[in-house]
């Protein structure tokens, strides 16, 4: 938590490439609110001085306005109840991290917003401070065992989609009437896909891919859009690249950890890593078809557990789907039989994705596509977990989203699409046509006519 003291001088670590320490959640010291304080005031005064991030989320304008606005139009001059508006609009993308702060370790001035903002949150946490809106929007896996009931399902939905139904969840949950929420199914991707045959005899390592995988569902992927992983399974399989589904999965942790319950989140790690290890020990690699929750195993468990050698083994082994066929294509191994061009495609980089720091490699499969342009939009799109649905943040994710909404519709686009199926329906929420957004794992599907 204090700077790093074999940290790179100043002069030399802004021009290293960006590192991150681990997480020290464990260290009594991290849940002292002092200490925490006394880091925002050393991180907030930097980062007023530098103000590089003012357009990304809006915990960098609110800190900024509440400063310009002092007595002082210092740090100091600004209320410590502000600090915790700054926490608040903090929806841990990362994107400060990784693309815009100068003073990142290894420089040794060792800022880390996201990780500094998680700390905060999770003092909020185990001060009881979460609200139970919060809880409840965040239990992914429960609420959506619920909503999925056959009986219960339709009923859900229908309610979901009615003006009376969707006030009562803003008056009871605090969702925003004009959010976009997602349909719930009891058919679920996971029932869909269970039992299915095994053919490891066609199974080939292409670079670090083996040549088969297990699905990590997600909870969205399971219960809200079971046909990400229904396209997924086409295109892999026309690609001769095995899939099975996980045979165990819980909620991967990416909602707990946007409320600092790190408990939460390793307790469903304890279930988690122990089913994605054996199934890599039966040579299977890792694919989940959500941004969040790949990041979740690429980055945030490792941090957390920096010294397991379970979590780094399925760091090693699970990819985002268009990173496992782009290595297969440089490996010779993917089918360019296409058969239908898809035209002008505004494809939005979700932020999660951007972090991994894999490229763009939808882009690069897209492009692929004979007669096909893809225009990639690098901008956040305001959606950032639950924080788009939320009454409170609504009309700031909207202004967050504008730019990319703004550059779709100016695009004259054949097809919008976002890694991030949520995002795309924040996208959509926001254009003028309101036309769907259709998902990069459905536009491939498409090109080949499968």
């Amino acid at each position: 938590m204090e700077s790093d003291q074999n940290a790179i001088p100043a002069r030399e670590g802004s021009l290293q490439a960006p590192t991150r320490h681990a997480l020290d959640w464990k260290n009594p010291e991290f849940y002292s609110e002092p200490a925490v304080f006394k880091e925002m005031e050393r991180v907030f005064d930097i980062c007023h001085g530098c103000r590089r991030c003012f357009s990304l989320c809006n915990s960098f304008p609110t800190l900024f306005d509440a400063i310009d606005n002092s007595k002082t139009m210092e740090l100091d001059g600004v209320a410590k109840p502000v600090y915790w508006e700054v926490v608040d609009h903090c929806y841990l993308c990362d994107m400060c991290y990784m693309s815009k702060c100068p003073y990142v370790p290894p420089h040794e001035w060792n800022v880390d917003f996201p990780h500094l903002m998680l700390r905060a949150k999770a003092i909020k946490h185990q001060k009881g401070e979460t609200k139970l809106a919060d809880k409840i929007l965040s239990a992914t896996d429960t609420v959506g065992k619920f909503a999925g009931i056959p009986i219960v399902v339709h009923a859900v939905n229908a309610v979901n989609r009615t003006s009376i139904g969707r006030m009562v969840l803003d008056k009871v949950l605090g969702v925003h009437p004009a959010a976009p929420i997602p349909t719930y199914y009891s058919h679920t991707l996971r029932s869909r896909l269970k039992g299915r045959p095994a053919a490891t005899e066609r199974a080939e390592q292409v670079g670090t891919t083996r040549g088969k995988v297990a699905l990590f569902a997600t909870c969205y992927g399971n219960r809200n859009e079971p046909e990400l992983g229904e396209d997924l399974l086409a295109l892999f399989e026309h690609n001769d690249i095995e899939v099975v589904i996980a045979e165990k999965e819980n909620c991967c942790g990416m909602p707990k950890l946007e409320l600092g319950d790190l408990d939460a989140v390793a307790k469903l790690a304890e279930v988690n890593i122990p089913a994605l290890v054996a199934m890599i020990d039966r040579g299977y690699d890792i694919v989940a078809p959500i941004p969040s929750c790949v990041l979740m195993f690429k980055q945030e468990l490792p941090l957390m557990f920096p010294n397991d050698p379970l979590v780094q083994k399925v760091k090693a082994h699970i990819f985002d789907p268009f990173e496992y066929l782009m290595i297969r294509h440089k490996g010779g191994k993917l089918r360019t039989d296409f058969k239908t061009p898809l035209g002008k495609v505004a494809y939005h980089v979700a932020c999660h994705l951007r972090v991994q720091n894999i490229g763009l490699k939808t882009r690069d499969v897209l492009s692929l596509v004979p007669d096909t342009t893809v225009e990639a939009i690098e901008r956040c799109s305001g959606h950032n977990g639950t924080y788009a649905v939320k009454t409170r943040f609504r009309d700031i994710s909207m202004k967050i989203g504008k730019p990319v909404m703004q550059r779709v519709e100016a695009s004259h686009y054949n097809y919008y699409a976002s890694d991030c199926p949520m995002a795309g329906h924040q996208i959509e929420s926001g254009l003028t046509d309101a036309r769907p957004p259709t998902h990069p794992l459905k536009l491939l599907r498409i090109a080949y006519g499968i």
